[in-house]
């Protein structure tokens, strides 16, 4: 009996992580395909699969994956992001068109 009452604790304090899937889709800048896919298996587009308590810290996961450090590599990315298996926001963009660290291909 005193085993049960110990295996419903822990059942009752276990947390559970959700499923979280960030789609992304990563545009190029010329002559740079290969270096910019190269985090998506040499692909344009992949889903990354990583573990999220709610919905909203999957939200910010996917935010934080539009920070572009490869300016002369990543024109631009396309993010969104599912939490199990249901769209956040009818599948938007989490990335803004105009951030500072898009559009920085050299020409």
């Amino acid at each position: 009996m005193k085993a049960l009452f110990i295996l419903i604790a822990i059942a009752t304090t276990t947390t559970y992580a959700g499923n979280c899937a960030i789609d992304i889709t990563r545009e190029a800048c010329p002559g740079k395909e290969t270096e910019s896919y190269a985090k998506c298996d040499n692909k344009k587009q992949c889903v990354e699969k990583l573990e999220a308590k709610t919905e909203k810290e999957c939200m910010k996961k996917a935010l934080e994956k539009c920070d572009n450090a490869r300016l002369d590599i990543t024109k631009s990315k396309i993010i969104t992001a599912s939490f199990d298996g249901k769209p956040i926001q009818n599948n938007k963009n989490f990335c803004d068109a105009d951030r500072p660290d898009f559009n920085k291909c050299k020409k």
